[in-house]
């Protein structure tokens, strides 16, 4: 069912000789995980589906977005027709132009790769896992029959360890945040980054109100965030649920942040989960300098 995807391994200089030593770092791999990270965790979220495998299955399964299935379907999953009613796609597979399921979007085409694990009986006992075990859960994909390749489990698992995807699976803080809003009925997105965790400020939040969603102290979050306890909190603004990091994570070695209209050295600092001071060290700034557009920030 998943031949096509080793050609678009091919072309990623991904060969089937390094498959057998491990997983090759590539950075188009690291380009698609930092893309649908976060959708992944949203996923993961709803559906309880480890977010390190929904990332592994996308980027093997896609040739790391760039297979046709994927660029012209939106089809990130290899998910075949078999009963499907809405727009599809012909492709060679196992066979000669397979029926193939197509999406407007690609987030449509992870909200169908988790409907299709929760809703199929096949798949049902890899709901008893925990969800940090990737390893069960990509050996039981492959018993379950989701791939034809013998190798597809160590596949997914190699890819996993070699860019730590399961660091987007750890139960700590989400199960903490995630019942707080169960118990009051306000389901609301934590997303997972820089080994932190953020919510979305929405219109009229402050931080008075979310601490009684999150189950954090007002205080303790304003000083996550080097805000005022007392601050007015702007609809789409990122708030840290916990003490921000000192540097960016690992992947942004190297990178540097251009400054863009509209950007600031806080928000900078909090778009990457870095603590403001940290911030200005690191480029060796003063604490009064004012960035200007076009400005390029060391992020770790």
């Amino acid at each position: 069912m998943r031949r096509v995807v080793f050609f678009f391994l091919l072309t990623l200089s991904v060969s089937f000789s390094a498959w057998a030593q491990g997983v090759v770092w590539n950075q188009r791999f690291q380009d698609y995980f930092d893309t649908y990270k976060d959708l992944a965790i949203e996923q993961m979220q709803k559906y309880k589906i480890p977010a390190s495998i929904t990332l592994a299955q996308g980027v093997l399964e896609s040739g790391a977005g760039k297979s046709e299935l994927a660029l012209n379907a939106n089809n990130h999953f290899g998910i075949k027709c078999n009963g499907w009613t809405g727009r599809k796609s012909y492709h060679d597979d196992d066979e000669r132009q397979e029926c193939f399921r197509a999406y407007n979007s690609v987030y449509e085409s992870y909200r169908d790769h988790s409907e299709f694990l929760t809703t199929s009986q096949r798949y049902r006992r890899l709901f008893d896992l925990r969800i940090t075990d990737y390893k069960g859960w990509a050996k039981g994909l492959k018993a379950c029959g989701y791939a034809t390749s013998p190798v597809y489990a160590s596949k997914l698992i190699d890819i996993i360890e070699v860019y730590r995807l399961y660091r987007y699976d750890t139960s700590k803080g989400f199960d903490k945040f995630q019942q707080h809003q169960i118990e009051r009925g306000d389901i609301r997105h934590v997303y997972l980054f820089n080994k932190n965790y953020y919510i979305l400020a929405r219109r009229g939040d402050t931080f008075r109100s979310l601490s009684k969603e999150v189950g954090v102290s007002y205080r303790k979050l304003a000083r996550y965030n080097e805000r005022n306890k007392n601050d007015v909190l702007e609809e789409g603004e990122v708030i840290w649920l916990e003490k921000k990091a000192r540097k960016a994570p690992k992947e942004y070695k190297g990178r540097l942040h251009q400054v863009a209209p509209g950007e600031s050295m806080y928000t900078i600092a909090q778009k990457y989960g870095i603590r403001l001071k940290n911030l200005y060290k690191m480029n060796r700034l003063a604490p009064d300098y004012q960035i200007r557009v076009g400005d390029k920030l060391i992020l770790r």
